[in-house]
């Protein structure tokens, strides 16, 4: 599927979703001028279009499998993997928004305790309370930011029963009509050369301190772990792509240096040297 056709698909599947979301909103103030199965084109047509765009990725990987690219790690200090693609590809069960093999982590440093999944309290959890929040960002090469934005906010943690239902159920909902942006929160997206691009998602907002077109050096420190976009808690999404727009862009494997990929529950400890921002 080439670029202008991936780009059609997102925009004809956005537009299948807005239509579902106006017809339930409609159905309960007014009777709709059509019989009731008519609602569910729009639907089945989204289930096609996500099937199609998954089906192409899967046989593009399988014909011609990417080869991964060695960077420096994104982060320094201890942290452990979530939804890694060492497990499963795709890593987040979805090629969208180029996370094929995007790879989640948390921090767990020494002596301080990451609060756990509650099933029932608290509902919600202050930023502060993650020692991920606020941890530095650091360029895992020497490229050039295509795009930086920190203006969206960090919510509480959805680390709950309650708090998960409704970030699957409605919050997500509400984002993915808001466009790729709403889904990832504030990210930078940086060019590597040859083809590639890393995206830092969920970063704290009025944490950046760079901006499109800045040259970064490899462990120069960009920003810092937020909670903003379709987060559970704070924690960093990281991922490579083979171009800048997340709507058409393939996924990238990586390998960090000196660490490799580390699989879901795996602990990870990297330098904690980082290159202040210039």
């Amino acid at each position: 599927m080439s670029v202008r056709q991936r780009k059609f698909a997102v925009r004809l599947q956005y537009l299948l979703v807005l239509c579902v979301v106006g017809d339930v909103i409609a159905g309960f103030f007014v009777d709709l001028p059509y019989p009731y199965w008519v609602g569910w084109i729009a639907i089945v047509g989204v289930i096609v279009i996500a099937l199609a765009r998954r089906g192409s990725v899967s046989r593009e990987i399988a014909a011609a499998p990417p080869a991964a690219r060695e960077i420096a790690p994104p982060v320094t200090g201890r942290w452990s993997a979530l939804n890694s693609p060492a497990d499963k590809v795709p890593s987040h069960g979805t090629h969208g928004y180029g996370q094929t093999y995007a790879i989640d982590i948390v921090a767990e440093p020494e002596g301080k305790e990451r609060p756990a999944f509650a099933w029932s309290w608290p509902i919600a959890r202050g930023n502060e309370a993650f020692p991920a929040f606020g941890a530095p960002l650091l360029a895992v090469a020497d490229a050039t930011v295509v795009h930086a934005e920190d203006g969206q906010r960090d919510h509480l943690s959805r680390n709950s029963l309650v708090a998960l239902v409704y970030l699957m159920i409605v919050e997500a909902i509400v984002r993915t009509l808001g466009g790729a942006r709403r889904i990832v929160g504030n990210h930078i997206v940086l060019d590597l050369g040859e083809g590639t691009y890393a995206m830092y998602a969920h970063v704290q907002r009025g944490s950046l301190g760079v901006r499109a077109g800045d040259k970064v050096r490899a462990g120069q420190t960009m920003a810092r772990c937020g909670n903003s976009g379709n987060s559970t808690e704070p924690h960093v999404h990281f991922q490579l792509m083979d171009g800048p727009d997340l709507d058409t862009a393939r996924g990238v494997p990586f390998r960090w240096r000196g660490v490799g990929v580390p699989a879901g529950g795996e602990t990870f400890t990297v330098g904690e040297e980082a290159v202040p921002v210039a």
